[in-house]
C-alpha cells in the first residue's frame, strides 16, 4: 500500500498538478494511477513549461500550421487533447469511486478573471470541447468569479475554483457552490455527479508572513501560518456543509465542495518537503502535489489525520500575528491579485512561445505574427 493510498483511507485524494504529453505517452500518469493517484490538475505556467519548453508538441504545431491554425487555435487544440487524453485515464477511477475522483482540471484563460460573463462563456466553451463527465473547470475565486462559479454549477458544470488564499474568498466560493446546487435542486435536476473543488493555496501565505515575522524578529510563527489558515478554512468546511441547508440538498445526491489544498511544495529550503501535505490530511479532502513534492510524499511522507487536529492553537497562532500588527487579509488579497498576474503572464509566455514554433514552421509568416499582437491586445482589466 503506498502512502497515497493510506491518504485515501483517512479521506484525502492526492491529485497531481502536472500534465505534459510525453507524460500521458510513457505511461507514466497510469503507472501513478495504478499506485492510487485519484486526479490531475493543470493551469497556465504547466501548460507554458510543456508546451513552450520541450519538442513533445512540435509534430502537432506542424501538423496544426498545415490545417491553417492561428496561435491561440493550436494553444487550444493541444491543451484539450491533453485534457482528454488524462480524462480517459482517469476514467476507471472516476468510475470506481462513484465520480468522487478521477477529475482533471482545466483552467478558463487566466486574462478573463475579472470579466464575469466571460469566464461563464469560456468555462461552457471548454467543458463541452473537452467533453468528458470527469473534467472539471477552473475558476478564479476573484470578486467576478464567485457569481461565475454559482451559475456554472447551476449548470451541472464542474468547477474547481481556484487561487483561494484567504477565509472570506474560501466562504464566498462555498456559498456560490451551494447557491448553484439549490439552482438545480430547484429545477428538479438530477445533480447527484456534480462535483466541485475549493482550491485554497498553502505555501505562498508563509512566503509573505514569514519575511513579516522575521523582521519583527518573531521566529516561532514562521513556517506556521499558512497551515494555520488552511486549517481553519476547513473548519469552516465543517461548519457550511453541516446544519439543515446543506442537509436538505445532500438529501438529493448532493456532493460536497472538498477543499482542496494547492501550492503545496515547500518553498523554503529549511523547511520538511513534505510540510504541507503532511500537515493537512483528513476526511473530504484533496491535496494537489507538483511531481516532486509527490515523490518526497511516497518516499517519506506520513499519511496521519492532521487537518483537524490542533484548531485552537492554529486559532492562536493567526490571532497573535495580527497582534504582531501583520495584516492576514493584505497578504492574502496581495497574492490574489499576484496569481492572476502570474497566470496571466504564462498565458502570455505560452502564446508567445507557440507564435515563435508557428514562425519556425511557417518561415516567419506575417500573417501569424499579426494574429498573435491581435491576441494579446485583448484585456480583462486583469493587468
Amino acid at each position: 500500500m503506498t502512502r497515497m493510498n493510506e491518504a485515501a483511507a483517512i479521506g484525502q485524494s492526492i491529485w497531481l498538478d502536472f500534465i505534459r504529453r510525453s507524460f500521458l505517452d510513457s505511461g507514466e500518469l497510469g503507472d501513478l494511477v495504478a499506485q492510487g493517484l485519484r486526479g490531475v490538475t493543470s493551469n497556465p505556467s504547466i501548460f507554458q513549461k510543456a508546451i513552450t519548453a520541450s519538442t513533445d508538441y512540435d509534430a502537432a504545431v506542424e501538423r496544426l500550421v498545415g490545417e491553417g491554425r492561428s496561435v491561440s487555435d493550436i494553444y487550444e487544440a493541444l491543451a484539450i487533447q491533453d485534457i482528454r487524453r488524462a480524462c480517459d485515464i482517469m476514467q476507471p477511477v472516476y468510475s470506481g469511486t462513484d465520480g468522487q475522483d478521477g477529475y482533471v482540471s482545466l483552467e478558463v484563460n487566466p486574462k478573463l478573471a475579472y470579466d464575469t460573463e466571460g469566464t461563464v462563456m469560456e468555462a461552457r466553451r471548454l467543458s463541452s470541447l473537452v467533453d468528458r463527465p470527469n473534467v472539471m473547470i477552473k475558476v478564479p475565486a476573484t470578486p467576478e468569479g464567485i457569481p461565475a462559479i454559482e451559475t456554472l454549477t447551476g449548470e451541472g458544470i464542474n468547477i474547481n475554483v481556484t487561487l483561494i488564499f484567504s477565509l472570506q474568498q474560501y466562504e464566498d466560493s462555498a456559498m456560490a457552490y451551494l447557491r448553484g446546487l439549490e439552482k438545480l435542486a430547484a429545477a428538479n435536476v438530477d445533480f447527484s455527479r456534480v462535483a466541485s473543488v475549493a482550491s485554497f493555496f498553502v505555501s505562498r501565505v508563509d512566503g509573505k508572513a514569514d519575511p513579516a515575522l522575521a523582521d519583527l524578529g518573531n521566529d516561532e510563527l514562521q513556517g506556521k501560518i499558512a497551515i494555520a489558515n488552511a486549517k481553519m478554512a476547513y473548519h469552516r468546511f465543517s461548519e457550511l456543509f453541516g446544519g439543515p441547508r446543506w442537509e436538505k440538498l445532500a438529501a438529493k445526491g448532493a456532493r460536497v465542495q472538498r477543499p482542496l489544498w494547492g501550492s503545496t511544495s515547500t518553498k523554503n529550503p529549511a523547511y520538511q518537503d513534505t510540510l504541507y501535505v503532511d500537515s493537512l490530511i483528513g476526511p473530504h479532502t484533496v491535496n494537489t502535489v507538483p511531481p516532486e513534492t509527490l515523490d518526497a510524499f511516497l518516499d517519506h511522507g506520513t499519511a496521519a489525520r492532521t487537518v483537524d487536529t490542533d484548531v485552537e492553537e492554529a486559532r492562536h497562532q493567526l490571532a497573535r500575528l495580527a497582534e504582531l500588527g501583520i495584516e492576514l487579509d493584505g497578504i492574502t488579497s496581495q497574492l490574489m491579485v499576484e496569481g492572476v498576474d502570474a497566470f496571466a503572464d504564462s498565458f502570455d509566455e505560452l502564446m508567445s512561445g507557440i507564435a515563435e514554433k508557428v514562425a519556425a514552421v511557417s518561415g516567419g509568416d506575417d500573417k501569424q505574427t499579426r494574429e498573435r499582437a491581435d491576441f494579446f491586445s485583448v484585456t480583462s482589466g486583469a493587468r
